[in-house]
């Protein structure tokens, strides 16, 4: 197959149109949509169902983009191992993490890590859904589970412990709970039910002093633990956080103390093929320095 037939079409089925993928390729429509229809002539199947409003891979389109995506993302990778410097670390480290560990925890150390290492060019994707690192949509997560692949090389990295916090306005509105019963007085703010939650047991407060097989209906629920710790500073409620999220000077307060939610242990995990790349050994073992500095 003709590369640069193979890779337009990537980036037409990634786009979902020619005028989108024409704009990423820097390229004109109708030389986009002559490239695609030389390349379906070539194969004599056809690639795409054309729609008013976009493109639909047919079955066939689909079996070519899957494996496409495949040999681009290991293209991605051997560059980038042969770019390496032999004496210092260069070249793009895709790093992806959950969106509360990222925006509280990760983000506001990583000035250090560029510091060090000016010719790392270092890309964060924080996303509560799991991205398949096998297809290298990243390079490197931080999990807080354990990864399900079995393909893949992982490292604990350090276990997160989660409390219940309320803002000091909502208390001095609505009194402290002392014990876990009072919390059935309280507006509780907890993780959603539409997408998976990055941790299990997420919403534990919604159980603990209740009757077994019973929970407590929530006042809000949203589905980014960095949104939920912004509506309970605002005093919108209470809700479990991650230690990690509440910084010195805040004004969130720890309530029933001796409830404690589940324990969440993270992983630092990539794949097989990228052992022993220099990037990926630095940027893991900043981080177990890190690790060591805080608490969590």
């Amino acid at each position: 197959m003709d590369w640069d037939k193979l890779r337009i079409f990537h980036a037409v089925a990634e786009a979902g149109s020619f005028t989108h993928a024409g704009e990423v390729l820097n390229l004109s429509q109708s030389a986009v949509s002559r490239q695609i229809s030389a390349l379906e002539e070539s194969l004599k199947v056809p690639l795409f169902h054309r729609h008013a409003r976009g493109l639909i891979l047919t079955e066939q389109g689909e079996l070519l983009y899957h494996t496409a995506h495949e040999v681009f993302g290991k293209l991605a990778m051997t560059e980038a191992l042969l770019t390496e410097s032999k004496d210092r670390p260069r070249g793009p480290l895709k790093v992806t993490t959950t969106v509360a560990f990222g925006s509280t925890w990760l983000a506001p150390r990583i000035r250090e890590f560029m510091e060090l290492y000016p010719e790392i060019e270092l890309h964060m994707i924080l996303d509560d859904r799991e991205l398949d690192l096998s297809m290298r949509q990243a390079d490197v997560a931080i999990r807080l589970s354990p990864p399900r692949q079995a393909d893949l090389i992982q490292r604990h990295l350090l276990t997160v412990h989660m409390h219940a916090f309320a803002s000091a306005a909502y208390l001095k509105k609505h009194s402290i709970p002392k014990v876990p019963t009072d919390l059935d007085g309280h507006r509780i703010i907890v993780y959603g039910e539409d997408t998976r939650p990055p941790v299990p047991d997420v919403n534990w407060l919604l159980r603990i002093g209740m009757p077994s097989n019973s929970m407590r209906r929530p006042a809000l629920t949203l589905n980014n633990v960095y949104a939920i710790m912004q509506a309970v500073s605002s005093g919108a409620g209470l809700g479990a956080l991650p230690e990690f999220m509440v910084q010195d000077g805040s004004d969130l307060v720890h309530i029933l103390p001796e409830q404690e939610g589940p324990r969440i242990d993270a992983y630092f995990v990539y794949p097989e093929e990228l052992r022993g790349t220099q990037r990926i050994e630095v940027f893991r073992d900043f981080l177990l320095r890190q690790v060591a500095q805080s608490r969590f």
